[in-house]
């Protein structure tokens, strides 16, 4: 069957139970075919293409039938459309010829083959109807004060009738439904049709004595729903043999979403075997500390599986019963394929660089779209089945994007947060992604959505602006925790709330913490204090400079090497007296877009050697390799400068354990940090520099290096009070408190 449906009033209205009953038909129903039939111009109508628990379309007709696009491709679909071009007049000529009757106010809305006015009843005279006919138009009064001049013989019915004799389809399959007079011609193409309850009685009226159109009870989608079935569209059946079965709800009250798993998994003599994780990461014992009272819980995450290996794959698996009773794994089986592709390559290659606003190396690949999308749904299967009535689920990163638009459309109860720990771009960036609509429409389904920083939250809103009609609903100030005016990320005033498609989210900026205790053990080691009285004897009488990152384009470090050539060449009083120890992560062997990179720092470190080094004095110490966390601590407690330089970071933990370990020590180090960093918004004490500007990164770190005592002592307090106060545990618990103060939206509903 096609339905052929009106938007305001019909498919976006109604109770939600119904609105979703009838979004999952359609969507599930392989023999539905869907119309939008609109007054609205496609400029409007994109927006709610957005939003992904509407269905999407198979066609649109719209400005009141005079456009007949594809819904998926948006283009004209022919020879339909020429047809209809061919009987319009032009805009212009129209507006000049409506411009000699003042009773006419045009509509400043978009617009394409008709012009659209506001016009009272008594206003349209001979003169006015002569006028629209020697144009060779038709004119269309509704509600009493729209009045619109369409081509001849143009209006929403005969577009859907053209349509569907283009398509060849048996008019008996066809239902249309509407709510207004505006409809009227839909009905009058002689379809089956539905006039949804609370519809306007003019159009009542007109469909009275017609005995294909039934006057439904229930308003929006439940009228269509009950002309389904009374019609009979679907079989005896009807629309309860076609609805997908939903599986019970899951007994999980807080379900994390998370691309790793709380543990790491590694195949030995054809068992998994499962370990406690060798990275330090913070975040993951903070999340799992919102389990220790035995709540009940489950973590979902993926899990590479081949289904021709032994042993059968597991679902559910234990965290750690003795401290987490209530806590399963729920694992999502993935091949390495897909890992390779969802996760290494396209997340890497795609959103990373976006993200990061280095879009000129993105590639965007439709068919790695597809296994992102497969990924997503997946794991969005896994939380529905997991949750509890109502639950929290609570989702995490970029990987992750489709993943609410999904679980909405599933499970509607729920109350859905994000948390994006990744840069978060301008509109102008973001707005590169060829999927920006889909994903931004995939986070609108959230309930709260946070940040690092007030300036990421603020972009996000700036793109979803682009996206779908918005209202701000609330904003706060960000000083004084962060700085306003100070840094290249800075914002004076942050939105926490918005409303669109009738949904209110929450917005918030939440910068991820430290565990100041994993650095505080490792401080109280045998082995870290062997280490730093080591390096104190080893780089005696030397200022030590210390980088540590990972290796990515996006990380400053080829720029930091050339400012430090710089310096060594600006001040010569400095040579044998600095040292950059530079520690850079390599990344995986299969992201080979890393490998020019990797071979012009290494040319570059080579450069600065080769110019500067005298015996016993190597001015650039270069680590490229991964080391243990208990050693970089060990080197941020003998590190005068961190010199943390990124071009574009979301947030940046690597200063935080910096500042942590000197604080923890009674150091007075100083901090050199990227203004471009998220960090830079919130670290008090800072020496801010621009990465993008070798003069400044090369002033800067000079300054880092002269710093009298006094200074640096001061500027350290100030950093370690923000880092103490503001750990990890505040950070879990900040943004989960404020999830819980988040009214559910009304059955997840747009």
């Amino acid at each position: 069957m096609l339905l052929a449906t009106d938007l305001d009033g019909t498919l976006l209205a109604g109770h939600p139970e119904y609105r979703q009953r009838l979004y999952q038909l359609i969507t599930a129903h392989p023999d539905i075919r869907l119309a939008f039939v609109t007054g609205r111009g496609l400029e409007v109508v994109l927006p709610i293409l957005s939003d992904p628990t509407i269905p999407v379309p198979d066609f649109i007709i719209c400005d009141v039938g005079a456009t007949l696009v594809d819904g998926r491709s948006r283009q004209p679909v022919q020879p339909l459309q020429a047809e209809i071009d061919a009987r319009w007049p032009g805009e212009r000529a129209v507006a000049e010829a409506m411009a000699t009757f003042p009773a006419l106010v045009r509509q400043e809305v978009p617009q394409q083959r008709r012009c659209s006015y506001f016009c009272a009843a008594d206003a349209i005279g001979p003169d006015l109807l002569a006028a629209v006919d020697a144009l060779g138009c038709d004119l269309l009064h509704s509600a009493d004060r729209y009045l619109d001049v369409l081509p001849r013989g143009v209006n929403k019915g005969s577009t859907l009738a053209a349509l569907v004799a283009h398509l060849g389809l048996d008019r008996d399959q066809v239902l249309v439904a509407g709510d207004t007079l505006n409809d009227l011609s839909m009905y009058e193409a002689g379809f089956i049709g539905v006039c949804v309850g609370e519809s306007e009685p003019a159009l009542l009226d007109a469909t009275r004595d017609r005995a294909r159109v039934l006057h439904a009870e229930h308003t929006g989608c439940g009228g269509i729903l009950e002309a389904i079935a009374h019609f009979g569209f679907l079989g005896p059946g009807g629309v309860e043999a076609e609805l997908r079965a939903m599986k019970a709800p899951g007994k999980s009250e807080l379900v994390m979403v998370y691309h790793r798993l709380p543990y790491e998994e590694s195949t030995v003599d054809g068992r998994i075997v499962r370990r406690q994780p060798s990275s330090p990461n913070g975040i993951i014992p903070t999340l799992l500390s919102f389990f220790g009272d035995g709540r009940k819980g489950s973590w979902v995450a993926w899990s590479i599986h081949d289904a021709g290996q032994a042993p059968p794959f597991e679902t559910h698996t234990p965290v750690a019963p003795d401290r987490y009773p209530g806590l399963v794994a729920a694992r999502v089986a993935l091949s390495k394929d897909e890992v390779d592709t969802f996760y290494k390559r396209f997340s890497k290659e795609a959103f990373w660089p976006t993200l990061h606003t280095f879009w000129e190396r993105a590639v965007f690949r439709e068919d790695d779209w597809a296994v992102f999308l497969t990924v997503n749904r997946r794991f969005a299967e896994r939380t529905a089945m997991e949750a509890a009535e109502g639950a929290v689920v609570w989702i995490h990163d970029y990987n992750l994007w489709m993943v609410p638009a999904y679980l909405r459309e599933l499970r509607p109860d729920l109350r859905i947060a994000f948390f994006h720990h990744t840069y978060f771009p301008s509109a102008d960036v973001f707005n590169v992604l060829p999927w920006r609509r889909d994903i931004v429409g995939s986070l609108l389904q959230c309930d709260y959505i946070g940040f690092h920083i007030p300036r990421q939250a603020e972009n996000f809103v700036d793109v979803a602006r682009g996206v779908a009609p918005l209202k701000v609903l609330e904003t706060r100030a960000c000083a004084p925790r962060y700085l306003t005016y100070g840094c290249a990320v800075g914002l004076d005033e942050v939105t926490t709330a918005i409303e669109v498609h009738g949904r209110r989210i929450g917005l918030g900026a939440h910068p991820v913490g430290l565990d100041l205790g994993r650095v505080q053990a490792v401080l109280e080691t045998p082995a870290a204090a062997a280490r730093m009285a080591a390096l104190r004897s080893e780089l005696a009488g030397v200022r030590v400079i210390l980088s540590v990152e990972r290796l990515d384009y996006t990380k400053g470090t080829l720029e930091k090497i050339l400012a430090f050539e710089r310096l060594l060449d600006a001040h010569p009083e400095l040579t044998g007296k600095v040292a950059l120890l530079a520690v850079c992560v390599p990344a995986a062997k299969e992201m080979t877009v890393y490998d020019e990179l990797q071979n012009r720092i290494e040319q570059a470190v080579g450069s600065v050697n080769g110019r500067f080094a005298r015996v016993g004095w190597t001015p650039v110490q270069f680590f490229f390799r991964a080391l243990p966390f208990e050693e970089v601590v060990a080197w941020y407690a003998m590190a005068d400068v961190m010199w943390i330089t990124p071009l574009r970071d979301g947030l940046n933990l690597v200063a935080k354990e910096y500042v942590a370990t000197q604080g923890l020590t009674d150091g007075h180090g100083v901090l050199v940090l990227s203004e471009f960093a998220g960090a830079a918004a919130e670290l008090h004490g800072a020496l801010l520099t621009n990465p993008h500007d070798l003069d400044d990164l090369t002033a800067k770190l000079y300054l880092g290096i002269a710093m009298k005592r006094a200074e640096a002592e001061a500027r350290l307090r100030e950093l370690f009070d923000v880092v103490r106060h503001n750990d990890v545990a505040r950070w879990g618990q900040d943004f989960l408190d404020a999830v819980q103060a988040m009214q559910p939206s009304a059955a997840g509903t747009p």
